[in-house]
């Protein structure tokens, strides 16, 4: 194949020059807000006392109660400041509210009025009793009282499974550990009540709404919520203008798509290392499959909490494990769809495969499936309680914060692993790159894959004692930053080249949409990330900017997707749908078909309920909700999710031939998996949030987050009218194996001679 390289750039010098400044800009003050984490975190008491000098609990005890709470999983039953698993309760509200209600019980027995006692237990909560100086939280007698109520209450939470009602929970035979969560849930509830030094409310932004503890919402959380719809308003504008503005001047030059003939799939000599792609999409096939039959599961538990049909499931795969596999597994696949797209791109850009690059490629998927398969097996053996908490389940147990579960072995493994998938993309373009320009699409592509492992590698910066607020801030790195900013971008490049190499756009557009993604994302995407942690512990600032940025990234948005449509509008040759169904006009349409599903959704499911959560007043009352829930469907399965699966239809065509079979089932697979996660979202998800999000405005976000919202008729009817869009998506995950055990039985087909069938 022959290469043309471009020593100059294609594009004026001013892309580059504006890339690299919004690039800087963007984590110039990130790096500004991680230095503010630190300093403005909630401090974790040396000592709290009661008011007669009596030890409650220590700092110890509060860090060794946040290692119980990961090494159970218990982020994946319930949420911790509104972050975790929607099903259970939020363990901040679940102590608050409960200690104030016992508070109030407390003066109610001495013989205080109902409103009196309501606004002493009110007061005290407010009230900042930590001495900065001897490093002591002193308790009344009232909130002392309550405390040592509440270790009974989680003691009976978390008691034997025989005695347990609705989801299983872990068992928690030894007193002191119910005494140390129980203290980590004390040292939560009072960061979210007791009033920030300096400022007018708590250390949460007086979040969780609850009326007992005069948690209302902040002036903040509303200024900021005005003030990311104007700029949201505002910034839209100036972009469609300029956009019109200039694409009437022709500003990413002619978009006439250059005639050319399609390369015929199975025209193309495979090298090696596409060859090993089969193998990988084997992988990537189960891991979809098994994701998918997970999260049936997980939505099965929401009407029968312990069992499935009858089947005593709760008792080997309870919920917290299910679900933490279903989002690991949902990580995997869309990683492992990744590595294999960008393996077999390479030498498609290159030209050329140097030697031995198959050899590295198997290297690296026998990686991937240990690391699978490893930490699986350490998540389970750690929520089962097969791990002492004295030994290593933090590193081959789970780390137990959602999305990075997996023990830390497995995760500097998976690290490693992406480095080895880097080296064999810049050994396999090292040929090519030279007398390339920095700033043309194979360098582009390059720096891309460099962010893939060193993004993710932002998750290990925290240990096992760090701080919760900074935990949060490092782990959204991953969840945000490496998920929603850097595999966009990633994604962007692929999509771009594989139009490039098809031959149906020219290299000046699609270096032009990348850089455009480029730009766009690092002024919304990067600071738009703390929209995350409004209610972590963080300074007010977080929450501001946070606020501010995260509504300009509905713009790149709706700006990209109208240019990716554009974008797939150009690869129809003239007089010619790029759609069609004739196989010989177009043999990827399924494969564009699931793009344009990836621009619906990131449209919809990432930008419009995206936006719909992230404003701060929204958040306020909805964080850890089904809406939650809907959001992260839409933005995680409908993007990247059908990017996965439009990259397998993309080389499925490179291995298959273009039969009825193959045709169908991709053509099945489309619209079963579109069709079931719309129906997913608009018949269960939202209607449901929408509900608990009332139920939440009536009456306070702890009975708003209860299981028992999810027993309420109107509820369990919404929860079992998501079935039949549940079977369809599954339905469309088994022609998806079919493919990829079809791929795998010819990944060593020859190629047809020139001119026969």
């Amino acid at each position: 194949m022959d290469v043309v390289r471009e020593k100059n750039m294609i594009l004026s010098p001013a892309w580059l020059v504006t890339a690299i400044v919004t690039f800087i800009f963007g984590f110039t003050v990130l790096g500004y807000l991680a230095y503010r984490t630190g300093t403005g975190q909630p401090p974790i008491p040396r000592e709290v006392r009661s008011a007669d000098g009596a030890v409650l609990y220590s700092k110890q005890d509060v860090l060794a109660g946040q290692q119980l709470f990961q090494k159970y999983g218990l982020m994946q039953y319930g949420t911790l400041f509104g972050h975790g698993a929607y099903l259970g309760p939020d363990f901040t509200a679940e102590y608050l509210h409960t200690s104030g209600l016992k508070a109030h019980a407390y003066y109610l027995t001495q013989g205080l009025p109902q409103a009196e006692a309501a606004e002493k237990v009110r007061a005290e909560l407010k009230a900042n009793n930590y001495d900065p100086g001897t490093g002591t939280l002193t308790f009344t007698p009232a909130q002392a009282s309550a405390h040592t109520d509440l270790i009974a209450y989680f003691g009976q939470m978390f008691g034997p499974v025989e005695t347990q009602k609705g989801l299983r929970r872990p068992y928690l035979q030894d007193q002191e550990e119910v005494k140390k969560l129980t203290a980590y849930f004390s040292w939560a509830a009072w960061v979210s009540a007791a009033t920030r030094p300096g400022t007018n409310h708590s250390y949460t932004n007086n979040w969780p709404p609850d009326d007992l503890a005069g948690n209302r919402p902040t002036p903040g959380v509303l200024m900021w919520s005005v003030i990311s719809l104007v700029a949201l308003l505002c910034g839209a504008g100036l972009i469609f203008f300029l956009f019109g503005r200039y694409e009437t001047l022709g500003w990413h030059g002619s978009e006439e798509a250059p005639q050319g003939k399609y390369p015929a799939p199975q025209d193309t000599r495979l090298t090696p290392s596409q060859r090993t792609v089969a193998w990988y999409f084997l992988v990537v096939a189960g891991l979809f499959l098994l994701q998918g039959l997970l999260g049936g599961i997980n939505a099965h538990y929401h009407v029968e909490r312990a069992g499935f049909y009858g089947l005593s499931l709760g008792d080997f795969l309870p919920y917290n494990l299910s679900r933490m596999w279903h989002v690991q597994l949902a990580l995997f696949f869309v990683a492992s769809s990744f590595l294999a797209m960008g393996i077999f791109l390479t030498p498609m850009i290159a030209g050329k495969e140097p030697r031995h690059q198959d050899k590295l490629a198997l290297i690296l998927l026998g990686a991937l499936v240990v690391v699978v398969l490893g930490s699986l097996s350490g998540e389970a053996m750690s929520l089962l309680g097969k791990l002492a908490t004295s030994g290593p389940w933090f590193w081959v147990g789970t780390q137990g914060w959602e999305y990075l579960d997996l023990g830390r072995l497995w995760q500097i493994l998976l690290t490693a692993g992406m480095l080895i998938w880097l080296v064999i993309l810049i050994r396999g373009m090292a040929d090519r790159l030279k007398g390339e320009h920095p700033g043309n699409m194979p360098w582009l592509f390059i720096y891309s894959a460099i962010s893939i492992p060193l993004f993710y590698a932002a998750g290990m910066l925290f240990g096992k004692t760090t701080h919760f607020s900074q935990i949060e801030f490092w782990r959204f790195w991953v969840v945000h930053l490496w998920v929603e900013d850097f595999l966009e971008l990633f994604t962007t490049i692929m999509v771009a080249y594989v139009f490039l190499l098809l031959g149906v756009v020219r290299a000046r557009v699609a270096t032009t949409i990348i850089y455009l993604d480029i730009i766009l994302y690092s002024i919304g995407g990067v600071i738009g990330t703390m929209h995350h942690l409004y209610f972590s512990g963080t300074p007010e600032i977080h929450m501001a900017l946070g606020a501010f940025f995260s509504a300009m990234e509905v713009i790149p948005l709706l700006l990209l997707t109208y240019e990716a449509w554009k974008f797939m509008r150009l690869g129809a040759p003239a007089g010619s749908s790029m759609l069609s169904t004739q196989a010989n006009v177009f043999p990827h349409k399924w494969a564009v078909m699931f793009l344009i599903a990836v621009g619906f959704w990131n449209f919809l499911g990432a930008g419009v309920f995206g936006f719909l959560i992230n404003l701060p007043i929204v958040s306020y009352y909805e964080i850890g909700t089904q809406w939650t829930a809907n959001h992260g469907h839409g933005a995680m399965m409908g993007v990247y999710g059908m990017l996965s699966l439009g990259f397998f239809m993309f080389v499925a065509r490179y291995f298959l031939p273009m039969d009825r079979a193959s045709d169908r089932a991709m053509g099945i697979a489309f619209w079963c998996t579109n069709i079931g996660l719309a129906l997913m979202l608009f018949i269960n998800l939202f209607p449901v949030g929408m509900l608990q999000l009332n139920q939440i405005l009536a009456t306070s976000y702890w009975e708003g987050r209860q299981p028992e919202f999810f027993l309420l008729p109107l509820v369990r009817l919404f929860e079992w009218l998501r079935l039949p869009g549940d079977i369809l998506f599954l339905v469309g995950i088994l022609p998806v194996v079919y493919l990829a055990v079809r791929m795998f039985a010819n990944r060593n087909r020859e190629v047809r001679e020139p001119g026969k069938g």
